[in-house]
């Protein structure tokens, strides 16, 4: 059950508190998220920052119209997409490799899962970004259309129309890899 900070902030509650819980329940999720709209580990640091730091600075204007998830992925994406709209990030190629931190599998069938999972992740990241982020946002951060369609500022419409064309251009581009494993398993 999700929290409603909006109610304990009373005049002289301590906001502090409350964007550390803010942090520690949903720092993973807007840090991914910032990631996968960026493709930048560091671009993901700093506008995860900025966000709780948004968020932080407007707490007592959070009216509680979308969940404190949406509302923190919403300020997310704005923080990137200005970020991205930046002109020396313009002029810079995002196309830094995915690259998976940690130890390698130890059973055959883990490694096979995390190769299909990353071959999911790797067509995810090369889809335009307003397909991308409507997959994240429904796939990953699990939200409801109405709460994607709150956190992007988009009417539910929009999302539910983006939403098809991404698992369209999804199914096409594995097709595409298919033919392609096909055509080298032939030769």
């Amino acid at each position: 059950m999700e929290k409603h900070y909006l109610h304990h902030l009373a005049p002289g509650f301590d906001r502090s508190a409350v964007l550390e819980e803010l942090m520690s329940q949903y720092g993973e999720d807007v840090w991914n998220f910032a990631y996968f709209l960026t493709r930048q580990r560091e671009a993901a640091d700093d506008i995860a920052q900025d966000a709780f730091l948004a968020a932080y600075n407007s707490l007592y204007s959070f009216r509680g119209e979308a969940s404190v998830k949406s509302w923190l992925l919403g300020i997310t994406r704005y923080k990137a997409l200005g970020y991205l709209r930046n002109a020396f990030v313009r002029r810079v190629v995002l196309m830094g490799s995915f690259r998976e931190d940690g130890a390698s599998a130890s059973a055959e069938q883990v490694a096979f899962e995390r190769m299909a999972s990353r071959e999911v992740w790797d067509t995810v990241l090369e889809l335009p970004r307003k397909y991308r982020e409507v997959l994240l946002l429904a796939y990953h951060f699990g939200l409801k259309t109405e709460e994607i369609a709150a956190a992007l500022g988009l009417p539910e419409g929009t999302v539910k129309s983006r939403l098809s064309r991404a698992r369209k251009k999804m199914s096409e581009c594995w097709s595409r890899r298919e033919d392609g494993r096909h055509e080298y398993e032939q030769a």
